[in-house]
């Protein structure tokens, strides 16, 4: 049997230099994991996506300023190209700072700066240039990497990322029916993909609507109660997701979000319940009473009290407006 100069077998040499397995039943970790949180929000025009980043904990932003332009924030100035998006993410992971959470406001800001940047590295006239869908391909390349360096960012420093989007409404082929339109992010099919499989949340901001049926015309109409809503689960009308166990839906703020995430719920069930009680007796007897007939038959449902609540608020405001 052959032996090396020290007089150990070569394949027993080999073993001892081997590292110990990582991958142990000693090694095992039960129970969640606090992680800071990956969320896209995206929605409709001038609803407070920018205000819902601007909440989180020392927050900074970066994109263009047209969104924070009224919200006294820090902000990186606004990059001119893909590389100064990429230098910015650095100097948030390499440098000292005191800031939680990274804004990016807004991803469909950056799709053409990524667009710009890959046609100018490969000499190409724009994106369609490429070929059938081979430039959006090439594009989602990049996206990767603009993703792997905001999960770099988030692993070293333990910041909040949060990605903002515009929304638009798009026809999608219904393959077991009729076709319909519905809300989508403001971005490439295969780029919003992306996204929203690294997100931990995908959260779509909404005004809560309902439809009323006039009695006499039998015409129906859309009726907006002025709430602003965070929709956490997808529906046919729009795509969301959430792995924290959050309601259907919940008040478009950050302090309702992080509860939820935090908890699984908006807030405890009795203390939001009283809040209602509180708002319903401010509006008058009358509308004290139809509060406190639908709080019955909500219970201690959070996403029905949260429904409630909103309605609340925006009746308050409206109040204090008049």
């Amino acid at each position: 049997m052959q032996t090396n100069t020290n007089g150990v077998h070569p394949k027993l040499a080999q073993q001892q230099l081997k590292p110990p397995s990582r991958m142990t039943l000693k090694g095992v970790i039960r129970g969640k994991l606090q992680q800071p949180i990956r969320v896209v929000l995206y929605g409709v025009e001038g609803i407070g996506k920018s205000t819902f980043g601007a909440n989180a904990p020392n927050t900074i932003f970066l994109g263009a300023e047209d969104g924070t332009s009224q919200l006294d924030v820090a902000r990186f100035p606004k990059p001119e190209n893909l590389p100064d998006v990429y230098e910015a993410i650095r100097e948030l992971a390499t440098g000292e700072h005191d800031f939680k959470t990274l804004v990016v406001d807004t991803l469909d800001w950056l799709e053409p700066i990524i667009w710009a940047f890959i046609c100018e590295r490969d000499k190409q006239e724009n994106i369609e240039a490429y070929g059938y869908g081979k430039g959006y391909q090439a594009a989602l390349d990049e996206w990767r990497k603009v993703l792997a360096a905001l999960e770099r960012l988030r692993q070293l420093k333990g910041m909040h990322i949060i990605l903002i989007a515009h929304s638009w409404v798009k026809p999608f082929k219904n393959p077991t029916g009729d076709d319909f339109d519905r809300y989508e992010m403001k971005l490439h099919a295969k780029a919003a993909g992306l996204v929203k499989e690294w997100a931990d949340a995908v959260l779509f901001a909404n005004y809560e609507t309902y439809a009323k049926k006039d009695e006499k015309t039998k015409r129906v109409r859309g009726v907006d109660t002025g709430a602003r809503l965070l929709f956490t689960e997808r529906r046919a009308a729009w795509d969301a997701k959430n792995r924290y166990g959050l309601p259907e839906s919940l008040p478009l703020s950050w302090a309702d979000f992080e509860a939820g995430v935090t908890t699984g719920a908006v807030a405890a069930p009795e203390d939001l319940r009283a809040e209602i009680q509180r708002k319903a007796k401010e509006l008058g007897a009358d509308t004290e009473k139809k509060v406190l007939e639908t709080l019955e038959k909500a219970g201690t449902d959070p996403s029905k009290l949260a429904l409630i609540n909103n309605r609340l608020n925006a009746l308050l405001a409206e109040k204090e407006q008049h």
